[in-house]
């Protein structure tokens, strides 16, 4: 540290804003920075969201399409390649219930839960769940379990 690099600590220097409309003398006196009449030097304004200067906004040019269905279901999808893995891992023995795929971090409390057909299932397992694809339900019965909807 010497004295031509001293500096005060960051955040103790606090740079003043321009003072304006405090006299000619000041260099920013008259309009105040702002220029010459036009809303902008007015007082109160404030432009649109999105205007363009009157050319069409962005989001009036592009164009609309599709919908969005308000009764829609979202499922969590889970594969029974998934389960095999848990199965092998010793996670589930012979049941698979939706609370034991929330307290495993496959789903969260408030999902509906679906079985997909990924992946091969060795393991007789009771499963109950919201949903079942066809060809995961078929799986699981052909591996000896049982597939219940909640």
């Amino acid at each position: 540290m010497d004295l031509n690099n001293l500096k005060p600590a960051d955040g103790a220097v606090h740079k003043e804003g321009k003072r304006v409309g405090r006299g000619e003398g000041s260099g920013k006196g008259g309009t105040s920075t702002r220029g010459h009449k036009g809303a902008k030097s007015r007082s109160g304004y404030s432009k649109k969201i999105g205007f363009e200067g009157g050319q069409m906004p962005l989001q009036r040019r592009v164009p609309k399409f599709g919908f969005k269905n308000i009764n829609r279901k979202e499922y969590r999808g889970i594969n029974l390649g998934t389960l095999q893995e848990l199965v092998d891992n010793g996670t589930f023995k012979s049941e698979v219930t939706f609370d034991a795929l929330v307290e495993n971090g496959l789903a969260h409390k408030n999902d509906l839960v679906k079985i997909l057909g990924d992946g091969e299932l060795k393991a007789s397992l009771k499963v109950s769940v919201h949903k079942f694809t066809a060809s995961a339900k078929a799986a699981i019965e052909a591996a000896g379990g049982e597939a219940i909807s909640l």
